[in-house]
């Protein structure tokens, strides 16, 4: 099996009457969804979409982002998911760059979809609710699904563009095959009688991966939330009884702050990614839900999991576990080199689940894949069991004064204070140092605590050339469209 749209069809023959799909008091059977994949298949090849075409998609958590999905496979396309708040300008980028074909945007976006692909001189198509079911589009002559390669590329994936414009991740069917077949049967972390609570954004790797394609492999079924909010979250899981959760480390805290009403009793498992989860946090939230959290490393790039606290094997918390199936990592240092057993070194991956490249980029793709090992900008070291632990982001490490200073080493100190809800260590500008060491911190509601105590908090606990000398408060902490915190974007203000 080469084309990914295959896993969708294997469950619909399989499991035809599960519940493949809840959205508020909707459900979409497998079989319905995959009728209306291939509805939407025969709308993009009448848009003249062949095989390796881009087709971008401009919607959020709804059930037809999923159907448009499985259907541009179907076709043979790649997809080119963009996030929905997306401003024309960038739309504009992100459709010249992949050389899409067509945009796809939800009907109730504002509209910068259409100025942007206009802009772009590419077609825009609205998509409302409905679009792909029985009888809104014309009999469909064509039923098959395109043959493809293992190494054609099924997803163009766009990463945040923290340096420079975004960069399109090219991961292929191969790629997205292992890492989804890893989540459900190496992990374990779904299976068929899950239903999983799926808030992260499904143009995210995270959520298209491990939510989306896991549960159409395993035929669980996806609770789809639209929008992250801790009260939408915990009534989804009361009402649709979900056995699995998966978020990012915001979430969890946002989740933890809330007092539920609800019974969330069914949780079985959940999983974390996209930034290191304070054990802090980890334990509360276990201890409040009565569920395991399993936490992992991955990026774009790795499609995105390659490590992993396996189910079979001892749990670490604050590790991201051992690499997955297939999958080699090694700790380097500048040069390329292996660290000595116990140093930092940055994680470097290979595997099957490494992607393609970059879309046009070679120059960027040598420079993140120079010998075959991908480079992942995150500094970690493996423990004598062989379990891995971000130190943190190579790009955030702070050099104060010649000495190395890891932020996420200030953070879990500062969320031992159980005042803290969150905190964000970043590099600030010294004329002296080079760089001073600065957090913000983000109280739990009805928490009183002072900067002053907060430093003198850090203090007592970590080395006097680490702990922040510059420590403010804030209402809340910038986040990208999956919910990680960036760090890039805090501004300290004037008064610390």
């Amino acid at each position: 099996m080469a084309n990914l749209a295959q896993f969708l069809t294997e469950t619909a023959q399989r499991r035809p009457e599960r519940i493949a799909l809840r959205f508020g008091a909707g459900a979409l059977g497998y079989a319905e969804l995959e009728a209306d994949s291939v509805r939407a298949a025969a709308v993009l090849r009448a848009q003249g979409v062949r095989r390796g075409d881009r087709v971008a998609l401009m919607l959020p958590n709804v059930p037809e982002f999923v159907s448009l999905y499985y259907g541009v496979l179907r076709a043979g396309g790649v997809v080119v998911p963009l996030n929905p708040l997306l401003k024309k300008r960038e739309v504009a980028y992100h459709l010249g760059d992949s050389g899409s074909r067509v945009l796809l945007e939800w009907h109730q976006a504002p509209g910068e979809g259409r100025v942007g692909a206009e802009a772009a001189g590419v077609p825009h198509l609205s998509v409302a609710p409905g679009a792909f079911a029985d009888g809104a589009v014309e009999a469909v002559a064509e039923t098959d699904i395109a043959a493809t390669a293992d190494t054609d590329v099924a997803v163009l994936l766009y990463t945040s563009g923290t340096t420079g414009t975004p960069k399109g991740a090219m991961l292929s069917h191969g790629n997205l095959r292992h890492n989804t077949e890893a989540v459900v049967f190496d992990i374990r972390a779904v299976s068929e009688g899950d239903v999983v609570v799926g808030c992260l954004p499904l143009f995210h790797a995270f959520g298209q991966v491990c939510a989306m394609n896991a549960a159409v492999r395993a035929g669980a079924s996806l609770t789809l939330i639209p929008r992250f909010d801790p009260a939408a979250v915990l009534h989804a899981i009361d009402r649709d009884r979900a056995t699995v959760f998966q978020g990012v480390p915001t979430m969890y805290a946002a989740l933890l702050q809330h007092q539920p009403d609800v019974d969330v009793s069914t949780l079985r498992l959940c999983t974390s990614g996209g930034a290191s989860l304070p054990v802090e946090v980890l334990h509360g939230f276990e201890q409040r839900f009565g569920c395991t959290v399993l936490e992992g490393f991955g990026m774009s790039e790795t499609s995105p999991v390659a490590t992993f606290n396996h189910p079979d094997r001892p749990r670490k918390a604050g590790s991201v576990g051992t690499p997955i199936r297939d999958v080699e990592v090694r700790l380097l240092d500048e040069s390329g080199h292996d660290v000595a057993a116990g140093d930092i070194g940055e994680l470097s991956v290979r595997g099957p689940n490494v992607m393609q490249g970059y879309w046009n980029r070679p120059e960027d793709t040598d420079a993140v894949i120079p010998d075959g090992w991908l480079r992942s900008g995150d500094l970690a070291r493996r423990d004598e069991d062989g379990y891995l632990y971000i130190v943190d982001r190579k790009k955030d490490m702070i050099i104060r004064g010649g000495f190395n200073v890891y932020p996420r080493e200030i953070e879990e100190v500062l969320h031992e204070h159980p005042a803290v809800a969150l905190a964000a260590v970043v590099g600030l500008p010294d004329e002296h140092l080079g760089e001073e060491v600065g957090a913000a911190v983000v109280l739990r509601p009805g928490a009183v605590a002072t900067p002053e105590e907060l430093r003198q908090f850090a203090k007592d606990r970590i080395a006097a050339y680490k702990y922040p000398r510059l420590l403010w408060l804030a209402d809340s902490l910038p986040t990208g469209p999956s919910g990680k915190i960036l760090k890039r974007q805090i501004v300290r203000p004037a008064t610390a």
